[in-house]
């Protein structure tokens, strides 16, 4: 059986996973992108839908071979600079072309696929969709209108910002941030996220496959990423949210996620996001949690 790891073994989770894989007797290889062109070769016919990898480290394998992939990371490409700036982009559009193509025509099971990857860089969409089958979700603009965001602000008790697509914390908004001059300099950069504040309890949920694992996360930071001394208290979710898990899974197209929530202190839950290629390794070890053996089976199947 052989499956592919998106990712190498620099990544503490790609590793594992890889080390897990073939002790439970499949050949796992890493697919690590950024060694294409230069290291990675591909090939594809769209006609026959024939194609095949053959991996830096050695072995040849036919895209029909692929049992399944597990999406760990994703670095895009690498082409070696080139003096002429058309060539290099040329080069770049037609190695990410090609291995785009690639990936979408691979019939293995993708954990996660490459639309669901998509979708999640679409953070408003993604809240949007969650939104309509019925999940609560924080009261949420996403703007760079400065009139737009101070009413909305004003609407709202406490407010929180962080960046539309990621790649940094959650912080308060403070009169400071709405400062006229200040804020209309930000919004000419880019957009931003303001969300109502949550009172309550962080709640993170793991859904793989038809399986739910979920902890209380109590922590005195407003995002607990940033709280090295966190606690991970192992909870039943009850289940009306366990199906709204896997409900979120499906309308998100994921076959494996790590969801964030808010217990309000009234019992709601608030679902803030969907991650499709969590970190779960430090999850595993505090609580104890399968994730690692799941992940496996649902890679088998």
């Amino acid at each position: 059986m052989n499956i592919l790891i998106l990712g190498n073994s620099q990544d503490a989770h790609a590793l594992a996973m890889q080390q897990a894989l073939t002790k439970a007797g499949a050949r796992a290889d890493y697919f690590d992108t950024y060694c294409f062109p230069t290291q990675l070769k591909i090939s594809w016919e769209p006609k026959t839908q024939a194609g095949s990898l053959i991996l830096p480290q050695g072995g040849k394998l036919e895209i029909g071979e692929i049992h399944s992939v597990f999406w760990r990371s994703f670095s895009g490409v690498y082409v070696p600079s080139l003096n002429n700036s058309q060539q290099q982009d040329i080069a770049i559009n037609d190695s990410m072309s090609t291995l785009r193509s690639f990936m979408q025509a691979c019939r293995g099971r993708w954990v996660n696929s490459w639309q669901a990857y998509q979708l999640h860089k679409e953070k408003p969409l993604q809240l949007s969709m969650v939104n309509n089958i019925g999940v609560s979700i924080p009261q949420t603009l996403v703007s760079n209108d400065p009139e737009q965001i101070i009413y909305f602000t004003d609407s709202l008790d406490k407010a929180i910002f962080k960046p539309v697509y990621g790649g940094t914390y959650t912080k308060l908004v403070t009169a400071e941030h709405l400062d006229p001059k200040r804020l209309s300099l930000a919004l000419q950069i880019s957009p931003v996220k303001i969300q109502e504040y949550i009172p309550g309890t962080n709640i993170r949920s793991y859904v793989i496959g038809e399986s739910i694992y979920a902890a209380e996360i109590r922590t005195s930071q407003l995002d607990f990423r940033l709280d090295e001394k966190s606690e991970l208290i192992p909870l039943e979710l009850p289940s009306w949210v366990q199906k709204q898990c896997l409900d979120i899974a499906k309308v998100l197209m994921l076959e494996w996620t790590a969801i964030d929530w808010r217990l309000k202190p009234s019992g709601e839950y608030v679902f803030l996001e969907a991650n499709p290629s969590p970190m779960f390794l430090h999850f595993e070890e505090k609580t104890g949690f399968p994730i690692t053996q799941q992940l496996v089976r649902l890679l088998m199947q």
